[in-house]
């Protein structure tokens, strides 16, 4: 019988519950999964299984859900696992407890298994609760379920978590069945208000299978894949971890241009980073009408900088400056990074006032206090200012590590203020010393201007021995591409340092984009490192960091590499 045609009471139903590796987006993946048969209002057959992913499980979300690494890597692959969902769910209506994300998850191992999604009505219990038992405040699976009166087998596994949620659905059926008849009277009375609105709005025609861009001879590798037209003219261009998934996806919700898309290519990368690269570099030259704008979702901040104006000033941005500029970072939350540009700002007598400057007839309250420097009054030297923005960037040029240095200027200035007996002054440095112990300690040791340090990075495939080298000079890609060999990487390096020495601090404005992408990247990741900052390393250094970088693997940690690659880690941006 069609679940979709079938009366509640008649309908037979299967309760779902998934495990994940607690990653996000084209990286989830199932671990575990269990089901329970719901039919009559009692709890039938049971099943369950371990998942094997293909990346490793974190720590954390081994603690989370008891699940450890051993467990999954002698579980079957989910190639084997999933054929046996689809057939339990031919006929019955999925119920799963917020099971937009159980069924998300399963639709996306789904697809990058290429098995067709058998796209069975779907019931969530939290709607139910919501619904159906309006004075229940509490809808997480099991606070619920004591509120019921249910008995709590166990939590975050997916079997009795399954059975809970089964459960559950079983004590709120008989409500359910006298407010609808069928499954879609069911789920439309379930169905949120946003929803229901979202499911009424005119949408284009989904395109059927059949009618899709052939997505079968895309790899299960990072890299970029562009939609075309039939004309051969980019519509979209975007970028994976796993490009037969995430091409596939697009096709779940129709977006203006996949109806026009006729053909997919795509290119391949050994490395998430080498995708993220190439994806801002194809969207900036051919500009296609689906990518819109290239989006900014990471968490990262610069203090930045401008160095093409007479009264430079600090301030804090998602992005890196453009042009002359100094900039800092990435930096990790916005309230810290403006806590040290008023540090630094104040201790270097920097103009406190923003890029606009207004005459002034009288200091500020920032000069009366002895802060700034009062360029405002129209009396003071551009360059004696400039003096000072110099002494402030000094810190970060990557000589030796910026908090070192800027907690030594503090105590030689309390050790001066004392010494002339200017104790409230000293106490006073003393406790902005303190306060600026915490921000730096904060902030983690990322305190370095991106041109600061020349560096080889190495990028690895997330699962396989692959690596994507990257040139970084001056804080840009200067070069990349896969790995080569020693010898080819001294050669790169010589014509990477001699193309971009000239122009150390200054970004064009186009590739500032890139410079946030690849930086936060980098201080999200912490990947290999060889410093270039004393130059081109010989074929015999490179080679001997070769030997660290592959010791430490696609996935190992910073255990396994290299001094050189240790020393050079630190250079975060």
């Amino acid at each position: 019988m069609d679940p979709a045609l079938a009366s509640l009471q008649s309908a037979e139903y299967l309760a779902v519950d998934v495990e994940t590796n607690g990653l996000g987006g084209d990286r989830c993946e199932l671990t575990e999964i269990g089901t329970v048969l719901v039919g009559g209002g009692e709890l039938h057959d049971t099943w369950e299984s371990l998942v094997r992913p293909a990346q490793p499980l974190t720590r954390g979300i081994e603690r989370f859900t008891g699940i450890t690494q051993s467990m999954v890597d002698a579980a079957p692959p989910p190639e084997e696992v999933l054929p046996e969902i689809a057939r339990s769910m031919e006929g019955r209506v999925l119920v799963a407890h917020n099971a937009s994300f159980d069924a998300r998850v399963l639709r996306q191992a789904f697809e990058r298994c290429s098995i067709d999604w058998p796209k069975p009505p779907v019931l969530c219990t939290v709607a139910m609760a919501r619904k159906l038992a309006p004075l229940v405040s509490q809808r997480k699976l099991a606070l619920l379920a004591e509120a019921l009166g249910i008995e709590v087998e166990g939590v975050h596994r997916a079997l009795p978590d399954a059975l809970t949620c089964a459960r559950v659905f079983c004590a709120l059926f008989p409500k359910l069945c006298a407010n609808a008849r069928s499954v879609p009277e069911a789920a439309a009375l379930l169905r949120s208000r946003r929803a229901a609105r979202r499911a009424a709005r005119p949408v284009g025609r989904r395109r059927s299978v059949e009618e899709r861009p052939d997505l079968s001879k895309l790899p299960d590798d990072p890299g970029v894949y562009i939609f075309r037209d039939e004309r051969g003219r980019p519509l979209y261009v975007g970028k994976s971890l796993s490009l037969r998934t995430r091409a596939r996806s697009h096709f779940c919700a129709p977006s203006g241009w996949t109806e026009r898309a006729e053909v997919v290519d795509y290119r391949p990368t050994h490395s998430e980073l080498g995708a993220l690269v190439l994806e801002n570099r194809l969207i900036k030259q051919w500009q296609p009408p689906g990518n819109r704008q290239l989006k900014h979702t990471d968490r990262w901040n610069y203090l930045r900088c401008r160095l093409d104006i007479p009264y430079p000033v600090l301030e804090v941005s998602a992005r890196p400056a453009a042009g002359r500029a100094v900039s800092i970072g990435p930096l990790s939350g916005r309230q810290l990074a403006g806590e040290l540009a008023d540090h630094l700002t104040s201790l270097f007598r920097l103009r406190h006032c923003g890029r606009t400057m207004k005459r002034r007839e009288h200091p500020s309250v920032y000069g009366q206090m002895g802060r700034c420097c009062s360029p405002c009054l129209g009396d003071l030297d551009p360059n004696a200012y400039r003096h000072q923005v110099d002494r402030a960037m000094a810190l970060f040029d990557g000589s030796e590590a910026a908090e070192d240095l800027l907690l030594s200027e503090l105590d030689r200035r309390i050790a001066e203020a004392s010494a002339d007996r200017h104790y409230e002054a000293a106490a006073a440095l003393l406790r902005r010393r303190e306060r600026l112990a915490g921000v730096l300690s904060r902030l983690g040791g990322m305190l370095r201007a991106l041109h600061a340090d020349p560096r080889l990075i190495v990028a690895a495939h997330p699962v396989k021995d692959r690596f994507d080298a990257f040139w970084i000079v001056g804080g840009r890609v200067a070069d990349w591409g896969a790995l080569p060999p020693a010898d080819e990487i001294e050669a790169r390096a010589v014509a990477a340092l001699a193309g971009r020495s000239g122009h150390l601090g200054a970004v064009p404005a186009e590739e500032v984009d890139e410079v946030r992408i690849v930086s936060a990247w980098v201080a999200e990741h912490e990947p290999p490192q060889l410093s270039l900052a004393a130059g081109p390393p010989s074929a015999a250094q490179v080679s001997r960091w070769l030997e660290g970088v592959r010791a430490r693997g696609a996935v190992g940690g910073p255990a396994g590499a290299p001094a050189e690659a240790t020393a050079a880690s630190s250079a975060v941006a």
